[in-house]
């Protein structure tokens, strides 16, 4: 086949069958990450009257709902070599149900040790699901097409706190059976997870080849639309070790996700701290998140149909540097609100554009390793946003500090994305989809 026969009639129908496929795949890999999210973060509510219940200081409940991403760091590459040998559809079965179980666990912890122990296994037990999605959509969808689809499916980040920030504020005031609310709210959003880990089994396949809802037919035309992508530059392991970009990338991977945590696990307690009840929180809570759900989608077609990635990564952050500032620094609830709308948007589109640069350059075994590697190392900033929240809210007495900090980061991965991209991804950036 030619390139040119690829070009015109096969990339017409490889569309037509990826969009199908798409459809097929990503509303339920998506569901998989709300749930994952919802029970990664709900502590976040829990935190309303379970501090109190407890005992926890602001930096001891910090260094508990951060230390989940030293779990997730550690098991991290192993889990998707793991899923790269075994296949998809087992090891997300496994991943779904062992952190489904753990987040139940956490409404019976009973002091900040093991509080801190649940939160590390819950976070080893889920490591490996982004990554693994990441490299999954490899095994389905060309890179001039990924943006887009890893942004629909990392829509499932904020549509977590749509759906979980209203509930999770009404089941607080539950009670009942010798469990508080909190207690309630863990152990009923963990139910979900399983019932999606023993789904996996029936909805994910492991691959085109093995899809029965293709024909024979479809699976060659997705075959030879892959392999006419341009090749990655790693395939091994090795060679993936010493290649500087892998290493560089973490920086303004790190700085987007402390910036996300730092905010994401600490934002219903400020917007309680202004008054509102338990529900009207939720319902708050999940503004942002909503809107972010569609600047994310924006920004990844966008990024798609210029053909330009760090560009649109740096437009999120700055985006996000200003709305975490805008939420200290302006007065009026409205406009704090507002601001806390632009931090999310900004956040997560740019989240979702920065995971094409990476995917770009792996293949093989360098893909599976190199997405875990970055993202576990980059993950750490999980824990270092809300540990630096709780400390700077417990030593200063607000949260103008935390946020301007977290706002700085973002700073900076605006500004090295863009010396990064000029610098190892001119063919990327300068790429326009024919």
């Amino acid at each position: 086949m030619t390139t040119r026969m690829l070009s015109d009639d096969l990339r017409l129908k490889s569309d037509h069958i990826l969009n199908r496929a798409a459809w097929r795949l990503i509303p339920f890999m998506a569901l998989m990450y709300v749930v994952s999210f919802l029970d990664r973060v709900n502590i976040s509510f829990a935190a309303l009257t379970m501090n109190r219940d407890l005992g926890f200081s602001p930096e001891a409940y910090g260094f508990g709902a951060g230390i989940f991403f030293w779990g997730y760091f550690l098991f991290e590459v192993p889990s998707n070599l793991m899923l790269q040998r075994v296949g998809a559809r087992l090891w997300m079965c496994r991943i779904c149900v062992t952190w489904g179980v753990l987040s139940m666990l956490t409404a019976f912890v009973r002091d900040p040790i093991s509080f801190s122990i649940v939160r590390f296994l819950l976070g080893a037990a889920e490591a490996g699901l982004y990554p693994g999605m990441v490299l999954y959509m490899t095994y389905w969808f060309p890179s001039s097409t990924r943006a887009r689809f890893i942004a629909l499916f990392l829509a499932g980040v904020p549509l977590s706190n749509v759906i979980g920030a209203p509930i999770s504020g009404w089941l607080l005031n539950l009670s009942g059976y010798g469990l508080a609310g909190w207690q309630w709210m863990l152990i009923l959003e963990g139910i979900p997870s399983l019932i999606c880990g023993v789904a996996t089994l029936w909805m994910l396949p492991d691959g085109p080849a093995t899809a029965k809802w293709l024909s024979e037919d479809d699976k060659r035309i997705v075959a030879a639309r892959l392999a006419a992508e341009p090749p990655g530059d790693l395939h091994g392991f090795k060679e993936m070790l010493l290649d500087k970009r892998i290493w560089i990338l973490m920086i303004p991977d790190f700085s987007i996700v402390i910036g996300l945590y730092g905010l994401n696990l600490w934002q219903p307690q400020m917007i309680k701290a202004m008054g509102y009840s338990n529900v009207e929180t939720g319902f708050i809570v999940a503004l942002p998140y909503l809107l972010a759900m569609a600047a994310m989608v924006a920004l990844g077609w966008s990024s798609d149909r210029s053909g330009e990635r760090a560009g649109h990564v740096a437009f999120g952050a700055f985006l996000g540097a200003l709305g975490l500032a805008g939420a200290v620094l302006l007065a009026g609830h409205a406009a704090i609100i507002a601001a806390l709308c632009l931090a999310c948007c900004g956040i997560y589109a740019a989240l979702a554009v920065f995971w094409t640069l990476p995917a770009s350059m792996l293949r093989g075994t360098a893909a599976a390793a190199g997405l875990a590697l970055l993202n576990s190392f980059s993950n750490l900033g999980g824990f270092f946003g809300p540990y630096l929240m709780g400390w700077a809210r417990q030593t200063t007495g607000n949260y103008t500090l935390g946020m301007l900090v977290l706002a700085g980061m973002l700073t900076l991965s605006g500004v090295s994305v863009i010396v990064i991209g000029r610098l190892f991804f001119p063919r990327l950036d300068s790429m326009r989809p024919s």
